[in-house]
């Protein structure tokens, strides 16, 4: 933590958790395919970064790009994916329902959010949250629902994010005794700062990301030290 605001890292491959654990890092929160938005990490790279590293790790349960209204399969697979990531100590899941209308689907929602519970760790709703048409009845739900975290940008859209940031304050300001709000989704180097600031809500979510000549999108070093340069000057 700088300056009383927690960091999370959003990372897609194991080299570039070890990588992000060296930093003043508050979380990481693990996933594979960020080209794709980010989808499920395995359990080996879990358990073997538990075994390395002390920084939490909340991951990604998504088993496919695209959007966030899965069949009946693809969402006991999600369950059970949660449960074996949970059971190899995962401190926190990461997961987002909606309806085909992109409404939250409250059972599914509560039905995750109890089995994390289950295991004492943390609920979290991704940018899902951003695609419902009612922000606030959103988060009603989802606090009804138990979540403990909201990852979102205000519904903004890059490079509109901080138009995004007055709307998560005026939502932390309304619910943030009951949910938490992490700002993220366009955090670059030049406007972290300014996130933070306007979000005011004491968190932060960066990607620090860069794309690898492999073909993949990867974790930058020299981003994130800039970006906690800026944190540091808050």
């Amino acid at each position: 933590m700088i300056n009383n605001i927690t960091i999370e890292i959003c990372i897609g491959n194991i080299d570039d958790a070890i990588k992000a654990s060296k930093y003043p890092i508050d979380r990481i929160e693990l996933n594979s395919a960020l080209e794709l938005g980010g989808l499920t990490s395995s359990i080996e790279t879990l358990k073997y970064l538990k075994a390395h590293i002390d920084t939490p790790l909340c991951c990604m349960v998504r088993p496919r790009g695209g959007d966030f209204h899965y069949s009946e399969l693809e969402y006991e697979t999600m369950l059970k994916d949660a449960e074996n990531l949970l059971k190899e100590k995962a401190d926190g899941i990461v997961f987002g329902f909606l309806h085909e209308d992109k409404s939250i689907d409250l059972k599914r929602t509560k039905t995750m959010t109890d089995l994390i519970h289950s295991y004492g760790k943390e609920a979290v709703f991704h940018k899902a949250f951003d695609e419902t048409s009612d922000l606030d009845l959103s988060c009603r739900q989802l606090i009804e629902c138990g979540i403990d975290r909201v990852l979102t940008s205000g519904a903004a859209v890059y490079p509109d994010i901080l138009q995004g940031c007055k709307r998560i304050n005026e939502l932390y300001q309304k619910y943030g005794d009951k949910l938490q709000f992490l700002p993220g989704g366009g955090v670059r180097i030049n406007n972290v700062k300014d996130v933070i600031l306007t979000a005011g809500s004491g968190q932060v979510h960066m990607t620090s990301k860069k794309a690898h000549e492999g073909g993949y999108i990867c974790f930058d070093e020299e981003q994130l030290q800039e970006m906690i340069k800026q944190i540091e000057s808050i």
